[in-house]
């Protein structure tokens, strides 16, 4: 059968369309005597005329990026949850499709392999006996300290372990990173270190390369000559330590080559200055914190072996300012970083921030994120601001090899328990004191340094605790930090 056509004629058409607008104005009539409106009516903000107006639209700002925050928090969980669900719904569908045969060899396979399971690198148990192990395997051991808070990168518990292994091991400093201080400020900490151990200036250097890259951009002499007398290429300090443990090799007269540890907290320049004192790239460095995972072992000349090490895991107890600066835990996600960001910038003068930063006035720490975040472009969907890529961003530049600040040396010095009259003479015995002076002054003659005026003035917390055994990781006790940092929120205005 054919289908009833749909057309109808236009008088009746008409008809029905008249018949609808009469129905919409009647419901538009009872609408507008109820006062109910479908229009949304615009917010006409705040008057000009009315008072505080900065302040209550800084206020209306911040809530919004709250609540956009606590948006953003719910919507990642919801989404971490549902991707477990589907891992677990996966891994069991995958179980039941397995042949019973498979399930029992892997079963059996399983029971006998359990010992020959890869250690988890990232663990804290992992990362100390590595450390233990380079502190073992050497003869010197360098503590290599950020110039910026040498104070702050300095471990006790490291120093006196060294200190008290067998072996009569000796223990130097070396002051990276010095072309981001005043002059007078490295000057001042040199002479202040060397009260206790031997200290080197140094400066690494920034652009590395790999063997390969090196012999393609050999072939280009101009621009290898520019790119060698830049800023970040050049580094200082490298002969002084060379003559130095090359002449303490030579008074050891031991057969076997010197063996030198390179330990430190992330950050502070330890892999930089092996590819340094090599030439070429021979470790991995970069701006994220824990790269190194493992010892490992670079020849630098026929007697001399330096052996990088993971970075010193900072002990939970300590402040605030020294967690967001040395503990791993930053990268990994377990401390705020906005928490981190907002004990830093309690530690600096404000208006030096803002001069560093080129930011206007900020009232806290999540105001000067936003207005960070604008400037540098760290953007969400709909133009907000990143508070937290900016968090990260702003981390970055005080633990790598960017932002200039410092930190005033100690008037009153005074040696720590663990360390004596007697000890201090016998890390000294041994090295050419006269020629790490000597070398000392043509590393500063060298070297660039920042004017006072714009580096940012730091208050250090003093030096950091590390942990170094299985033990002192079980008994760690978070509580005490914890407690502070609620009480430095609670403080804040």
């Amino acid at each position: 059968l054919k289908k009833a056509s749909k057309r109808v004629s236009c008088s009746k058409r008409y008809k029905i369309q008249k018949k609808v607008r009469e129905h919409n104005r009647k419901l538009k009539k009872e609408a507008k005597k109820k006062g109910v409106s479908k229009r949304v009516k615009k917010d006409p903000g705040v008057p000009n005329s009315a008072p505080f107006k900065e302040e209550v639209l800084r206020e209306a700002e911040q809530r919004r990026l709250q609540i956009e925050e606590v948006k953003e928090r719910k919507k990642q969980a919801k989404k971490e949850e549902r991707a477990q669900k589907r891992k677990k719904e996966k891994e069991a569908a995958s179980k039941e499709t397995e042949p019973k045969a498979k399930k029992a060899r892997q079963d059996e396979v399983g029971k006998h392999s359990e010992k020959a399971i890869a250690p988890d690198k990232n663990s804290k148990q992992y990362l100390c006996s590595e450390l233990n192990k380079v502190i073992d395997a050497s003869d010197v051991v360098i503590e290599v300290l950020d110039a910026r808070d040498p104070l702050g990168c300095r471990c006790p518990q490291l120093e006196e372990a060294v200190l008290q292994r067998e072996g009569n091991k000796k223990l130097l400093l070396v002051l990276n990173k010095i072309d981001l201080v005043p002059k007078e400020n490295v000057e001042r900490w040199i002479q202040c270190l060397q009260l206790e151990f031997p200290v080197v200036a140094f400066k690494a250097s920034k652009q590395i390369q790999d063997k390969t890259v090196r012999a393609r951009k050999s072939r280009i002499v101009a621009s290898n000559d520019v790119l060698d007398k830049s800023r970040g290429a050049a580094c200082f300090g490298i002969s002084c330590l060379t003559e130095l443990l090359t002449s303490f090799a030579a008074n050891t007269q031991n057969e076997a080559s010197l063996r030198v540890g390179v330990v430190g907290f992330p950050n502070v320049g330890k892999s930089s200055l092996i590819n340094s004192m090599k030439g070429i790239l021979a470790c991995n460095a970069g701006i994220k914190r824990g790269i190194t995972k493992s010892m490992q072992e670079v020849h630098i000349l026929k007697n001399v072996k330096l052996i990088d090490s993971p970075g010193v895991v900072a002990s939970p107890s300590n402040p605030p300012a020294s967690m967001a600066l040395r503990s791993l835990q930053m990268e990994e996600g377990r401390e705020s970083v906005l928490e981190a960001v907002r004990t830093l910038l309690k530690l600096c003068d404000k208006t030096q921030i803002m001069l560093q930063y080129n930011v206007p006035d900020f009232r806290n720490s999540l105001e000067f994120l936003t207005l960070f975040a604008k400037k540098r472009g760290y953007l969400q969907k709909g133009g907000v601001p990143n508070t937290e890529q900016a968090a990260t961003a702003f981390l970055a530049d005080w633990t790598g090899a960017k932002l200039s600040y410092f930190c005033r040396a100690e008037g009153n010095h005074s040696l720590p328990a663990y360390m004596s009259d007697a000890v201090v003479a016998e890390m000294k015995k041994g090295w050419d004191l006269n020629q790490l002076k000597t070398g000392n002054e043509e590393t500063l003659k060298g070297v660039k340094f920042p004017n006072q005026a714009s580096s940012i003035g730091f208050t250090s917390k003093g030096p950091t605790a590390g942990l170094l055994s299985v033990s002192d990781i079980s008994a760690e006790k978070p509580g005490a930090a914890a407690a502070e940092r609620e009480a430095e929120q609670n403080n804040e205005v």
